[in-house]
């Protein structure tokens, strides 16, 4: 959403920026760090990160600072008046129990991919061990890299070309693991490829260990809002067999969810 430059509170945008200058790479940040992160001055930051200790969504020791417990404020109010989680939830906990995987809906936000249901009773094994997979980093509310998860490419493919080529445009593609692909002109093959099949497949480029197979989910109207995923171990499962035994199962939910978009 746009809005006039009149009514936008500067104050406000920068205090949110502050807050999502912390992140999994960087928990814990002073004034200096914030601004190179945010683009303020170093005073400004530091006023920033002081009021929002004062109002309790950070912590810090006089000198660093990190979120507080406050902040999952937003995310559990989100979570729990959402429309979108709320009507997917008893489809993936059922495609859980059918086919023993892990299933998750996620939307794209800029350059990530945020996770916004999942599918319940999940157990913690690991992507080498037995038994249903959980990433890492697979909760409610992660944010993973678009580039390098299946979910992400089927949101990309999902943009009007042009909308996709502005989203390129300088992209750097970080090397999430020896699998990645982070050239550019592989990516953009690999993004067209997904557009004509119309689903993708990411095997260990994520995390070493892990294959994932992801599907759009599109509103009546044809829009893609979403994307859902079932992840597996690679010990549990190849690619192929995943494609063969899971993706019909996947195009199914996703016209079964299509009336609740």
């Amino acid at each position: 959403m746009t809005i006039a430059r009149a009514d936008l509170i500067e104050g406000m945008a920068k205090g949110m920026a502050v807050l999502e200058s912390f992140d999994t790479e960087r928990q814990r940040l002073n004034a200096t760090l914030t601004a190179g992160r945010t683009g303020i001055t170093r005073a400004a930051a530091r006023r920033h990160l002081l009021t929002l200790a004062h109002l309790g969504y950070l912590e810090t020791d006089g000198s660093y600072f990190w979120l507080s417990s406050k902040v999952l404020r937003f995310s559990g109010s989100y979570l729990a008046s959402a429309r979108l989680p709320r009507a997917l939830q008893p489809t993936l906990n059922r495609l859980a129990a059918q086919m023993q995987e892990s299933f998750s809906v996620v939307v794209l936000d800029a350059d990530e991919v945020v996770i916004v249901a999942r599918s319940g009773d999940d157990r913690n094994f690991s992507a080498t061990g037995g038994g249903r997979v959980t990433a890492y980093g697979l909760h409610l509310g992660a944010r993973l890299p678009a580039h390098a998860t299946s979910t992400g490419r089927v949101l990309l493919a999902a943009k009007a070309k042009t909308a996709f080529n502005e989203w390129m445009r300088g992209r750097y593609l970080q090397r999430m693991t020896p699998l990645t692909t982070v050239d550019v002109r592989s990516f953009r093959v690999l993004i067209e490829k997904v557009r004509e099949n119309d689903f993708c497949i990411a095997s260990e480029e994520h995390e070493l260990g892990v294959h994932a197979l992801a599907v759009p989910l599109r509103n009546n109207k044809g829009v893609t809002v979403a994307a859902l995923n079932a992840v597996a171990s690679h010990s549990r499962i190849s690619v192929s067999d995943m494609q063969r035994d899971l993706l019909t199962t996947l195009f199914e939910a996703a016209r079964e969810l299509r009336p609740l978009l």
